[in-house]
């Protein structure tokens, strides 16, 4: 099975350009052109990461070249607009700290300089944390954990004083925010206004708990324990990751080891195992028990879960291989598309399709992690 998913992955970086990934199926299905944007950093972040582990050149330099195609040599990225504020568009540049150590491309440096300037202006809520968009004033997401904080941290530890302190405030507000002490779980978003009409007028949370939110939340805590040095700052973020994992572990399905779109809704009519979140969760568990972090009982169970996804949505159509089961978005809101009220029936109603990059990007690391084991 490694070589078939290995034929796999080098298929779809044959079949993209920086003009036109095959895993972007927004992008694809919109007729949009190429930007800069979060699901192409996603696999960007997933190929230097099996570029690391397989020794095979090939996936980094499809890195490198797609990331040239985009970054200036005065460090401007073509198609960026800071004047979004939107944290989706950070995610992308934490690939340029390991083309930057590899390459030495003073372009890079610069780039990141950029993005790590957009921080710095971003909007904040009155508790400190970053607004997720522009168009999403005073809400945090719990996919903005992702887009942000993991390059936030590496900046600092690259380039900056190594001051991860406000990284650490954002989560820990995220935890007294957004976490319900009862099912052991995060809701998707939080606005701290109280006036988004998706959120609870005297919480501010919205109503379900997403999977993938919980994913991206899962994945951001992993690898900032990994970027953050030993210290009071990495026992915060760890006692915080342990928590969640625990949390989570107990909604998996018995049978795959996956979890549902919507978590703690299991069996309900419409729900169903989902991959990308499924992928995001496993690859936390695997990586949190080599980190030492969790206990190997967690391994076992990303395992399980890696597995799962294997055989209930990897499968050969047309002699190739593809992987299914992937929610292709989903969010809350804004204000003129109240269809995002963060339902239940909302949640389960988005399209599901193969081979889109946030169920990709999360199975390769994923499948990483399996490697290492």
């Amino acid at each position: 099975m490694y070589e078939q998913i290995d034929a796999y992955i080098l298929r779809l970086i044959e079949e993209s350009s920086p003009e036109r990934t095959v895993w972007n199926v927004e992008k694809l299905r919109q007729g949009k052109p190429a930007d800069w944007n979060y699901i192409d950093g996603c696999m960007i972040t997933a190929l230097l990461s099996i570029a690391e582990i397989t020794g095979d050149k090939r996936y980094f330099d499809f890195a490198e070249r797609f990331i040239d195609s985009f970054v200036a040599d005065d460090g401007s990225i073509r198609t960026y607009d800071e004047s979004k504020y939107n944290l989706d568009d950070v995610n992308e540049g934490r690939v340029l700290f390991e083309l930057y150590d590899k390459t030495r491309k003073e372009k890079y440096k610069k780039a990141a300089a950029v993005l790590r300037g957009q921080l710095e202006r971003q909007p904040r809520t009155p508790e400190g944390n970053f607004w997720h968009k522009a168009i999403y004033p005073n809400q945090v997401w719990l996919d903005g954990l992702y887009m942000a904080q993991p390059f936030y941290a590496l900046y600092e530890k690259h380039f900056g004083s190594g001051d991860f302190s406000d990284t650490v405030r954002q989560i820990e507000t995220v935890r007294a925010k957004m976490f319900d002490e009862q099912k052991k779980l995060y809701y998707h978003g939080y606005d701290a206004s109280r006036k988004a009409f998706w959120a609870d007028p005297e919480t501010g949370r919205s109503k379900n708990f997403w999977l993938r939110s919980v994913g991206w939340f899962a994945v951001s805590l992993a690898d900032l324990i990994e970027i953050v040095p030993a210290g009071d700052a990495n026992d915060r973020l760890r006692k915080i990751f342990a928590e969640l994992m625990a949390g989570v572990k107990q909604y998996a399905d018995a049978e795959t080891g996956m979890y549902w779109q919507v978590v703690d809704q299991m069996g309900r009519e419409g729900n169903y195992l989902e991959t990308s979140g499924s992928c995001m969760i496993a690859y936390a568990m695997l990586k949190g028990a080599r980190l030492g972090i969790l206990d190997k009982e967690y391994a076992a169970q990303g395992e399980k879960t890696f597995r799962g996804i294997v055989k209930r949505y990897l499968s050969f159509t047309d002699g190739n291989l593809n992987l299914g089961g992937i929610c292709l978005v989903a969010g809350l809101g804004p204000e003129n598309n109240r269809r995002r009220d963060g339902s239940y029936e909302y949640y389960i109603s988005e399209p599901v399709v193969e081979n889109d990059a946030k169920g990709v990007a999360p199975f390769i690391l994923c499948y990483t992690e399996i490697k290492r084991l």
